[in-house]
């Protein structure tokens, strides 16, 4: 079996999101030793941000007269498909950045779309698949605090894995990650410690749940 991973931290050291997916993954590789795990960074290795542009018109162009342009964006589109449908579980790696969507994750998911296969129209890409999306907040926007609401990322996630794309979707959330970073954060210590525990006694209970729902199958 196969879980594909994606990261989208800008960092490879000390990544609060890439440390909570780690934990789902090797519970999963627990459940399926020596099975394959496909990974892709766009936080490092980062999509190019004009092939979106190119593969929507290379989908509206006869494939002998796309341009060079063109014919590299929709085959990239098609090989980012080509991933999540390959693989029987997956697994996203997603920070919040600027109270928004990665612009990386934001350009995947575009690519994504622009292929036949995930288009409007078409049947759901993950339909009842198995996904894990990890995702971090360096401040607290739950109910209540002072910037409620302004996380928009956790809920655009949300509606196209889960209800754009039909995937079996459990979220894995950590805030107050950067207390610690921030001094301005510090009266907070406890209870980001608190919420880092609590995320990764999550991000296990998802890891053991994504293999044992492929263990059974």
């Amino acid at each position: 079996m196969t879980l594909f991973r994606l990261d989208a931290s800008i960092r490879t050291d000390g990544s609060a999101s890439r440390e909570i997916a780690d934990i789902v993954e090797a519970e999963w590789l627990t459940g399926h030793p020596g099975d394959t795990v496909e990974r892709r960074h766009i936080g490092v290795d980062v999509l190019p941000a004009d092939a979106w542009a190119a593969a929507v018109g290379g989908a509206m162009t006869p494939a002998e007269d796309r341009t060079a342009e063109q014919r590299a964006a929709v085959t990239l589109a098609a090989t980012l498909v080509d991933e999540l449908v390959a693989a029987d579980a997956v697994l996203l790696a997603v920070p919040l950045y600027n109270f928004g969507v990665s612009q990386h994750v934001k350009t995947w998911m575009d690519l994504v779309i622009s292929d036949p296969r995930a288009g409007a129209g078409s049947a759901p890409l993950l339909a009842g698949k198995p996904v894990v999306l990890c995702t971090v907040r360096g401040g607290a926007y739950g109910g209540g605090t002072p910037r409620e609401g302004w996380d928009h990322s956790t809920g655009y996630l949300r509606r196209i894995l889960a209800d754009v794309w039909g995937a079996d979707l459990t979220v894995v959330e950590r805030e107050f990650t950067l207390v610690g970073v921030n001094p301005a954060l510090d009266d907070f210590t406890d209870l980001a410690a608190d919420m880092h525990q609590g995320a990764l006694a999550s991000a296990r209970e998802a890891g053991k749940a994504l293999a044992a729902a492929h263990a059974a199958a």
